[in-house]
């Protein structure tokens, strides 16, 4: 049975772990993602994972994320194992913390705060009646793994992105060893002979958005150093399953002494604790405001007719492209629903703020846009037939889910090499990777949407289904989950 622990409230005055008032000695996990809304997500829903288990868990955010993320706390009332910490990143409340400022934001995590972390833990093991006795760290951030074990304290790696890309990261050292690398606009579509398992798939366009910068870049060093360093921790957590990525996961094993295979984790809670209770996790893990409107707005359209777009809590386009893009859905002629954050957008010119009459009276009549969709409501929804998508892996995991079919425009880090697993291994998208002007995304948006399209249909009906499976009871995340918690209480 599930025992029920008074948790004392955090006193900002203090960076101490609450104390936490239990009859018998119980496993007390520390999680800590990467400040990026990508990265809460997954570690959010596994957090509910591991407090439906009896573990106790404190989730640790940024002061900053855990200022936006209020709703979050009136959870602690369905799980009573569950406590909100928060610490600070070392940054002014006014910084942006968007994608052109992200070294800022992981320099600043790196000097001020893993002082404050290393603290965390030490008050947590000298004070604490149930001290922290396993940390679950974000791979994005290498520190923790090594502060944890320091402290003596087992830890436990968790990847957010897809596995396929985690092991090109790790071939990045023989890439450039074998002159592969860097890679430039002149050669973009040779063929990448250095990542086993992938051999006659990668172009050079599809690996990792890092490999398009110098290998003695700070950015691209820093991922090398990420990505070795992620072995030292005792364990890997992938939000992944077995059936999608198995070649891939073959060669990651002998690098680590146990891999959990526990995706998708959206469908995997759902399973485990129930619709309701999941959708509030992943509601209340938005760091910007979900506009449900939209759902009013779907209800109203035919079945299967309506392409979805988002490009996720990072990507930033100029004006420019954001007009390229906004052509091509209009003259597709298809219904569409946009979300577009108040922020992706680049300021244009001056003069360059009117919208064409002709996109007004397109969107008019077959779109409707917000700044931040219930992007899982939206893809469950009967009216929703297609997604055009950066091909982040949270969104790539949530559309296999729902059985939706993508096109997918990669930007940034493990995006590229996702949309070509997604269209060539498990074709169940269309990749259109570096080129976006409006007639390219009007062709790839009428080709995604045509009648008679049950190839794609066929193979995500077969993708989904996988994942359905595997997050059942039998299935092999439902299993490595119980694996992962009955491990955690060993320790």
């Amino acid at each position: 049975m599930q025992q029920h622990v008074a948790v004392s409230h955090r006193d900002d005055s203090s960076l101490g772990i609450a104390e936490l008032k239990m009859d018998d000695q119980q496993p007390h996990v520390l999680i800590w993602p990467f400040p990026a809304q990508g990265h809460i997500k997954p570690m959010v829903g596994l957090t509910a994972l591991l407090c439906d288990a009896g573990i106790h868990v404190t989730f640790l955010n940024t002061d900053h994320n855990h200022r936006r993320l209020t709703y979050l706390q009136s959870l602690s009332t369905h799980f009573p194992t569950l406590h909100l910490e928060s610490i600070s990143d070392g940054l002014p409340a006014d910084h942006p913390r968007t994608l052109p400022f992200l070294p800022e934001l992981t320099s600043s995590i790196k000097s001020v705060t893993k002082p404050l972390f290393r603290q965390l833990l030490a008050d947590s093991i000298k004070n604490s009646v149930s001290p922290v006795t396993c940390v679950i760290a974000d791979g994005g951030m290498p520190f923790a793994i090594d502060v944890a074990k320091e402290l003596g304290i087992r830890v436990i790696a968790f990847r957010t992105f897809s596995a396929c890309c985690l092991w090109s990261y790790f071939c990045l050292p023989n890439l450039i060893q074998e002159g592969q690398l860097p890679v430039n606009d002149e050669d973009m579509d040779l063929m990448v002979a250095g990542v086993p398992g992938m051999e006659g798939l990668l172009r050079r366009r599809d690996l990792p958005g890092i490999c398009r910068r110098q290998p003695d870049d700070p950015s691209f060093q820093l991922f090398v150093v990420e990505t070795q360093a992620m072995t030292r921790a005792s364990a890997l957590i992938l939000n992944t399953y077995d059936d999608l990525e198995a070649p891939i996961l073959s060669h990651l094993a002998p690098l680590f002494s146990k891999i959990y295979t526990i995706g998708p984790l959206n469908a995997l809670m759902r399973s485990r604790i129930g619709d309701a209770v999941s959708r509030s996790f992943s509601s209340f893990s938005n760091l910007w405001e979900v506009d449900r409107s939209c759902m009013t707005w779907l209800d109203s359209q035919p079945l299967g007719s309506v392409v979805y777009v988002s490009f996720g809590s990072l990507a930033i386009m100029t004006r420019g492209f954001a007009m390229e893009l906004w052509h091509g859905l209009v003259n597709s002629g298809k219904r569409f629903l946009w979300a577009v954050r108040r922020d992706a957008i680049l300021p244009g010119a001056e003069g360059e703020q009117v919208i064409p009459v002709e996109l007004q009276e397109g969107t008019k009549e077959r779109g409707f846009l917000v700044d931040w969709a219930p992007q899982e409501d939206v893809l469950a929804h009967p009216s929703t037939g297609g997604f055009l998508t950066h091909s982040g892996w949270n969104s790539t995991l949530e559309s296999i889910v729902a059985g939706v079919p993508m096109v997918c425009w990669p930007q940034i880090a493990d995006q590229q090499i996702n949309s070509r697993w997604v269209s060539e291994v498990c074709r169940i998208g269309l990749d259109m990777k570096d080129t976006c002007d409006r007639s390219t995304v009007e062709t790839m948006i009428k080709t995604l949407m045509k009648d008679g399209r049950e190839e794609i249909m066929m193979s995500m009906d077969r993708i989904s289904k996988l994942a359905h499976d595997c997050v059942s009871q039998g299935g092999s995340s439902y299993h490595n989950l119980d694996m992962l918690a009955e491990d955690i209480r060993k320790i």
